[in-house]
């Protein structure tokens, strides 16, 4: 198996996937200051919580919503039981606001059973 950490992992990535994976982790990491990240299912994870997947045409940002109100659930795309995300086509479609509040929202969620 080959090993691979979060840094590969974006740098292999194309344009524009890789400068919006750069923007989110840079995002995550300014907000969330020793949230661990990993490689799991093959694509970074942060806090066990939110992931960053580099897509043929875009960038998901999945967000773990066991726990999650239907409307802080509504801010999401996907009807996913256990997960959803935001989709990001380009640099400019990231609102760091919005994806600062919906990490906090998630992370405030405490014993999630699956995610």
């Amino acid at each position: 198996m080959l090993f691979m950490d979060a840094d590969f992992y974006i740098q292999k990535q194309k344009s524009p996937q890789k400068e919006i994976l750069i923007k989110l982790r840079e995002i995550i990491k300014k907000n969330f200051k020793g949230s661990k990240e990993e490689i799991k299912m093959g694509v970074p994870w942060y806090a066990g919580r939110f992931y960053l997947v580099g897509l043929r045409d875009s960038v998901n940002m999945g967000f773990c919503v066991t726990g999650l109100k239907k409307e802080q659930m509504s801010l999401l795309n996907g009807d996913g039981k256990y997960m959803r995300h935001l989709k990001f086509k380009e640099v400019k479609d990231i609102d760091e606001e919005k994806v600062v509040k919906l990490m906090k929202i998630v992370l405030k969620i405490k014993n999630i059973p699956r995610c």
